[in-house]
């Protein structure tokens, strides 16, 4: 697996969700532990819940190897954690694209980002996913996402990244993506216009639970996750 130099989140290191799913769908086939210790099982499935924990920023342009569920860099060292965890429900819910569209112009990080070249939000990332997650009434992040050609179940997992985070990420209080679990039911078709949205579950010292869902433009779940952001 490399994580290419286009896919970066922070300078010098991968989306978060983008690695993610990268880690994740490179599971597929392989054992993976699984919830309480039990023998490990075979990832059937894009659709089973799989949780991906990781443990230092996943570098860029850089082989990295998959074995019995761990990441690592040619040095040996632990980059993520693989894993398929219980079943859970989605919980951010849906907005209609006009609602999605005027929410993602008043999107924060379009004035203050504090990874600008972010391949998923990031404003300067012209070929980028350019998911711009504004602020709901109710607290929630929405935003369009138009679909790239060659989009598959690892553009999903990075489209469902930022939106949850941009829930608590404020002027000043960055934050970056620990722990992500995410379900995919079925790929967006590219050049539709799909809408994501985020919600903030909690907030727990550094550590902020995040949600995201995405659906099709006829309003399908497409896929959703939950995730823990961790304060920089």
């Amino acid at each position: 697996m490399i994580i290419g130099s286009r896919y970066n989140g922070p300078s010098g290191s991968g989306n978060g969700g983008w690695s993610a799913g990268t880690f994740a769908v490179a599971a597929r086939g392989s054992s993976l532990p699984t919830p309480g210790g039990r023998a490990p099982e075979r990832f059937r499935r894009d659709a089973e819940p799989v949780e991906v924990t990781l443990r230092q920023p996943p570098p860029l342009e850089t082989p990295l190897t998959l074995d019995a569920g761990e990441v690592r860099d040619p040095a040996g060292r632990l980059v993520a954690e693989v894993a398929t965890v219980a079943a859970f429900d989605p919980v951010a819910e849906p907005v209609d694209l006009t609602t999605a569209q005027a929410a993602a112009a008043d999107y924060p990080g379009l004035v203050n980002h504090p990874f600008p070249r972010c391949y998923v939000c990031g404003p300067q990332h012209a070929d980028g996913l350019r998911i711009f997650p504004g602020p709901l009434s109710d607290g929630r992040t929405a935003a369009p996402f138009r679909v790239p050609e060659g989009a598959d179940v690892v553009t999903t997992w990075a489209a469902l990244d930022c939106p949850g985070g941009w829930s608590v990420i404020a002027p000043g209080r960055p934050y970056l993506l620990g722990r992500m679990s995410a379900v995919v039911l079925a790929t967006p078709r590219p050049g539709d216009e799909c809408v994501v949205t985020g919600v903030l579950a909690g907030v727990q010292g550094r550590k902020a639970q995040v949600h995201s869902s995405l659906f099709a433009p006829d309003g399908s779940l497409l896929g959703y996750a939950r995730a823990t952001w961790i304060a920089g």
